[in-house]
């Protein structure tokens, strides 16, 4: 409440209501260290309604995190470590950014699913060092985001047992009772899921919370426990109302509030002898040390699997990386042959899979499509948790966010693939990937018109370019089994974000790449080919447009017109480039240039100019063989020849 009011800012109804709730989790149940945030085996805790922030900062500070008093007195404010939603990152003890609702939820069980295959990886008899649970708070806008049945039908479905979700079942989301809005039977809804559903729970009586914890614990399933709550508990005049969800109470009821509650102190003054009670350094020392000891006799008997374990969580690649990667470079600027660019990312995850036993790859329903089923990956099932990839169903959003919280677990690379249209449905988690700045990576095939038949429904026009919108997304778009390597060899080398390929369904040529390409393709765009004559104009291309480039430059300099083609595979790290580099590249002198990418024209026009020229795709697909769809939109061979002889005059 004090938090709240300083700030003139935030949720007070919902850490009210769930304060009982949070603190029998944190002080009986919850394993974890303030100590050392990063501890391999502590407990992960999600609040999925993350608009409750002041709870969770509540918790840290109170159970001894470097999350000082003055810190929550500063809420909501400017460079603060308690941001209006928990930031992962940003506050030590934030296992994952929250806010946008179900996410959390969603993340969760990514990080159950984590656990459970390292668990399954790792663990020998009487040496289990993975050996934890997550626990996440959810509330009524949770479930009712469509990301929830997503994510919670795939942990039923697939056992996580080690996933406990606490449910503050207040009736009350931002327009009021949600009876108007929100009659699911909940419990039922779960219990179809395959979950253990502990239903009717006084979310106010620490012994019944209690009780259901240990039942949860015990259970061989996910577990959801429906917490009955009062929303704002303890404010006599606002509890149980909308008006406590998003604004401060203000002075008078804070004062009634704490008449109500029994509370006398002032303002953020807590009491000696309650903050020795909270404090949870001590015993997360000592749970940390016997695990220390668990993992040292680990150690001793399995020593190749304890330095994998440690090398894993740590986040650094296997130490024949560079040589493994360097081959797989090389095999793939000698590949002659024409070969779709969703088949040259197969070829890349079927050499790396092998030497890098942290990859952990996933689709949505399209593992054939996609080509995402790796030679030799083992796919998790029920009761069969010692996998590498999982198959999501038709579910984009859930895997996606999912594919976050396993990232944020440690000891995995998940990548997870979908049609490139149907980034749309996950496009808010490819954004949160983004701004926790996590190495997740996204696949995303059938990457433009080139997918044809299907029409304007699945061809992908705007997509490429509304996911390069996105600040921290790396967007591949890869023009042959090269520049495919390179993606790849970015996206899992990257530490400070995601990464997003957007592959092609048809076979695209192999270009020649000389040694230079390797360290310059790295860097987003470069200098693919030019004629022998001082180049006139720029033709900048990606994917499938890069051999139309080509070819039409090829043309042109048999007429006298010569021309540089530039590759941009991504130029998002292309403009991260040093201005020597993209001078190199585009030189200003150049300024007649003409861009050539099947999807709509306006990203273009901040490299080509006001005097520049863009063939793009500037309305939907048609439902037509691929060639005749192309040939429609203007990419052909005369065209470009035309588009760069009126650029020169």
């Amino acid at each position: 409440m004090d938090a709240v009011q300083k700030a003139n800012s935030g949720h007070p109804g919902m850490p009210m209501g769930m304060a009982d709730i949070a603190e029998v989790l944190w002080n009986d149940f919850l394993s974890h260290n303030p100590a050392n945030p990063a501890w391999a085996n502590r407990d992960r805790f999600v609040l999925s309604n993350g608009h409750g922030s002041m709870l969770l900062y509540a918790l840290l500070h109170l159970t001894g995190y470097d999350l000082p008093l003055d810190e929550l007195k500063n809420f909501r404010q400017f460079h603060s470590k308690t941001a209006g939603h928990p930031e992962y990152g940003i506050t030590p003890g934030v296992e994952t950014t929250t806010g946008p609702l179900g996410q959390g939820l969603a993340n969760a069980v990514g990080m159950a699913i984590a656990e459970a295959v390292l668990a399954s990886r790792f663990n020998r008899d009487g040496l289990n060092i993975v050996d934890h649970r997550t626990y996440a708070f959810i509330g009524d806008g949770c479930l009712m985001e469509g990301v929830s049945h997503e994510a919670c039908s795939l942990a039923g479905t697939l056992g996580l047992s080690k996933l406990v979700v606490l449910y503050d079942d207040n009736n009350i989301s931002i327009d009021g009772e949600v009876e108007g809005w929100f009659r699911d039977d909940t419990p039922a809804r779960f219990e179809a899921y395959g979950w253990n559903v502990i239903r009717k729970v006084d979310g106010h009586n620490p012994a019944e919370i209690k009780k259901a914890l240990e039942a949860a614990r015990a259970s061989d399933k996910p577990t959801l426990i429906c917490c009955k709550t009062v929303i704002g508990f303890g404010s006599p005049t606002l509890s149980g109302k909308e008006k406590c969800h998003g604004a401060p109470l203000g002075d008078a009821e804070i004062a009634l509030t704490r008449e109500k509650l029994g509370w006398s102190h002032a303002p953020f003054e807590i009491p000696e002898a309650i903050r020795a009670d909270w404090n949870a350094r001590k015993d997360g020392q000592a749970r940390e040390q016997a695990w220390n000891l668990l993992f040292r006799e680990y150690a001793a008997r399995y020593p190749q699997d304890a330095a994998e374990f440690e090398r894993r969580m740590k986040g650094e690649l296997p130490a024949d990386w560079a040589q493994t990667i360097a081959g797989v470079i090389a095999d793939a600027v000698k590949a002659d042959k024409p070969v779709a660019t969703r088949k040259a990312s197969k070829n890349v995850l079927d050499a790396i899979a092998a030497k890098l036993p942290e990859l952990f790859g996933g689709s949505a329903d399209l593992s054939e499509s996609n080509c995402t089923d790796f030679k030799g990956h083992v796919s998790l099932r029920h009761g069969k948790l010692a996998g590498n990839y999982v198959n999501y169903g038709v579910r984009e959003f859930g895997m996606s966010a999912a594919m976050n919280g396993a990232t944020l677990h440690g000891g995995l690379i998940p990548f997870g693939g979908t049609f490139l249209v149907f980034s749309d449905y996950a496009r808010n988690a490819l954004r949160m990937a983004a701004l926790m700045k996590i190495r997740s990576i996204f696949v995303l095939t059938h990457d433009s018109i080139g997918l044809g038949e299907d029409g304007p429904t699945h061809q992908a026009v705007e997509h490429v370019a509304s996911l390069r919108l996105i600040p921290g997304l790396h967007v591949w778009r890869p023009a042959d089994q090269f520049e495919t390597a390179i993606a790849w060899k970015s996206a899992i080398e990257r530490q400070d974000g995601p990464s997003a390929l957007a592959l092609s369904r048809q076979n695209l040529p192999q270009q020649a790449h000389p040694d230079a390409h390797v360290a310059n393709a790295a860097r987003g765009g470069y200098v693919l080919w030019e004629s022998a004559q001082p180049a006139q104009a720029v033709l900048i291309a990606t994917g499938s447009e890069v051999q139309l480039a080509m070819d039409a430059a090829k043309k042109l300099a048999e007429q006298g017109k010569p021309v540089r083609v530039v590759s941009m595979p991504c130029a998002d790290l292309f403009l991260q480039q040093d201005a020597a580099y993209r001078e190199s590249v585009l030189p200003a002198a150049l300024g007649k240039r003409l861009a050539l990418e099947a999807g709509v024209s306006l990203y273009w026009r901040a490299f080509v100019g006001l005097d520049g020229d863009v063939i793009g795709v500037d309305t939907f697909g048609e439902s037509a063989p691929a060639a005749a769809v192309f040939k429609h939109f203007g990419f052909t061979v005369d065209n470009v020849v035309a588009r760069v002889e009126r650029l020169l005059g």
